[in-house]
This record gives C-alpha cells, sequence and structure tokens, in this order.
C-alpha cells in the first residue's frame, strides 16, 4: 500500500512538473506568434528564459516528490544509467504526456479566442497549420526531417549531458543549496538561445507529442499527425536518443574522473544494491520551444 500510494504521488507531481512547463512554455509561443507586434520578435532571449524558468519552477515545486524528470529521455537515461527503477519508466512517461496534454489544455483556454482571430487575419485554417506552432513544433527553414532527428540527438545529448552533471553529487563543482534548478533551467534557455531556430528545439518527446496531441483533436489534424513531411517521430526518437547519448557520455567517460571518496563508500552493482540517487541528483527538468518561426 505504501509504495503504491509513493507511486502514486509521484505520478501525480510528474504531470504537474509537465503542466506547468508546457503552460508556461507553450504560453510564450503564444504571446510570439498571435500577437502583432510581436513583444518577443526583438526580444528572442525572453522566450528561452521563460521556457528555462518554466522549467525550474517546476523542480522547485515537484522535485521533492518525483525528482522532476518531467522528461521521457531524462528518465530513459537515469533508468539506464543511474538506478532509476525500470518498472517505473513507463507510468512515468504516462505521466508526463499526461501532464503536457493538460499544459496545452490550459493554454488553449487561455488563446483559443486569440488563435481563431490570428487565423481569421491570417487566412489559415488549423488544419493547414494556422497557430499550430503555439502547441507543437516543426523543422526550420532548410531544415529536412533526417536533418532535425540530428538537431534533436545533438541538442537533446547536451542537455541530458548538463543535467547528469549538475546533479551529480560526486561533481564538487556543481551548484549547491537547491540552486541546480535554476542552472538547469538556464541550460534549456542557453540550448533554445543558440539552436532553437532549428526546429524549435523540443528536447523531449513529451512537451512535443501531448500538445500536438491535443492539438489534433481540436482540429489541427493532418498539422499535427502526420504533421510537416511526416515530422511528428522526430521530436519523440531524436531527444529519447540524444538523451541516452548525452547521459552515457556523463556516466561513462566524465563521472569517473570526479573525486571519488564516497564512491568507495557505495554499494557495488555486484551486490545487487543500487543506492538511490539523491534528491538533488534527481531533480531534473525539461525542455523548451517556442514556433518554427521564433526560432
Amino acid at each position: 500500500m505504501g509504495r503504491h500510494h509513493d507511486l502514486v504521488g509521484e505520478l501525480m507531481f510528474e504531470a504537474i512538473a509537465m503542466t506547468i512547463i508546457i503552460t508556461f512554455g507553450c504560453s510564450v509561443a503564444a504571446m510570439y506568434i498571435l500577437y502583432e507586434p510581436s513583444p518577443y520578435r526583438n526580444a528572442y532571449w525572453g522566450v528561452c528564459m521563460t521556457w528555462g524558468f518554466a522549467t525550474s519552477i517546476a523542480i522547485y515545486v515537484t522535485g521533492a516528490v518525483s525528482g522532476t524528470h518531467a522528461n521521457p529521455a531524462v528518465t530513459l537515461s537515469l533508468a539506464v544509467f543511474r538506478g532509476f527503477a525500470w518498472h517505473k519508466v513507463l507510468p512515468y512517461w504516462i505521466a508526463q504526456l499526461a501532464g503536457a496534454f493538460l499544459g496545452a489544455a490550459i493554454v488553449y483556454s487561455l488563446y483559443y479566442t486569440v488563435i481563431d482571430n490570428f487565423n481569421t487575419a491570417q487566412h489559415l485554417a488549423r488544419a493547414e497549420g494556422g497557430a499550430a506552432a503555439v502547441f507543437f513544433t516543426a523543422p526550420g527553414n532548410s531544415i529536412t526531417p533526417a536533418k532535425a532527428l540530428l538537431d534533436e540527438i545533438i541538442l537533446t545529448a547536451f542537455l541530458v549531458f548538463g543535467i547528469f552533471a549538475v546533479t551529480d553529487e560526486f561533481n564538487t563543482m556543481a551548484p549547491r543549496a537547491n540552486f541546480g534548478a535554476i542552472v538547469i533551467g538556464l541550460i534549456v534557455a542557453v540550448i533554445g538561445a543558440s539552436a532553437g531556430y532549428l526546429e524549435a528545439w523540443a528536447l523531449n518527446p513529451a512537451r512535443d507529442f501531448g500538445p500536438r496531441l491535443f492539438a489534433w483533436l481540436l482540429g489541427w489534424d493532418r498539422a499535427a499527425f502526420p504533421g510537416v513531411s511526416n515530422y511528428w517521430w522526430v521530436p519523440i526518437a531524436g531527444p529519447l536518443i540524444g538523451g541516452l547519448v548525452g547521459g552515457g557520455a556523463q556516466h561513462l567517460l566524465i563521472r569517473p574522473f570526479y573525486p571519488h571518496e564516497k564512491r568507495m563508500m557505495l554499494p557495488t552493482r555486484k551486490s545487487g544494491a543500487i543506492r538511490r540517487s539523491s534528491r538533488a541528483e534527481r531533480s531534473i527538468g525539461a525542455n523548451g520551444h517556442a514556433d518554427r518561426h521564433s526560432r
């Protein structure tokens, strides 16, 4: 009963984390896209910081219970490299997707009249992609799906590499006193500021798929699935692969060189005892986005 109750709490908090991230992140995308003059056209860093600080807020709100994975790529990488329980992986993914879906619903409730006005003024239909980038990502100029897949692998690798480093208990240069949430938010923002225009910087399967599913149900139809150039699967596969690349690089190539005095005190994997990650190490977050035009 206790374990079941704990897992329910963790899943609820994962959903809450994604709801926070998507509500603020997709709302700033709406501010960027739907208004003329846009408050962010000449202040793109504000879009990046909104996504980043939304991630930080989500970590502070939910990290004590679920660890704030808030990203299926992070959950998978933690299971592979940090001993996170495999039986929790799929439930965490479902909770993250549900939270992203709910966040998209909140954004829609805030902006649906503005979305309709924008599409009417631009002579666009939802099924043709009108205002779709409020909710989900798409390749930018000169970006093919294959190129976008490579981009998402690389960018998510940097994200998870950074998260693993910032939360590593053996990294003596990692931020302390719960400041790691701010640094992780800054990692999200920096990735968006430096590469967000490529394909809207998904970095997170739930971040893209949850709002995309919501938008599909609300009339975005083929613009959502299969998306531009059958794009819908790229923000799922790319981050999952990239997370393993980045997490593996930090865990296998960097972590062994950190000061290891405490490591010698940990139970070995051979004994079957895998130390549970510290709360700081498990407090991690997810991604950002803005529309492909804002990138």
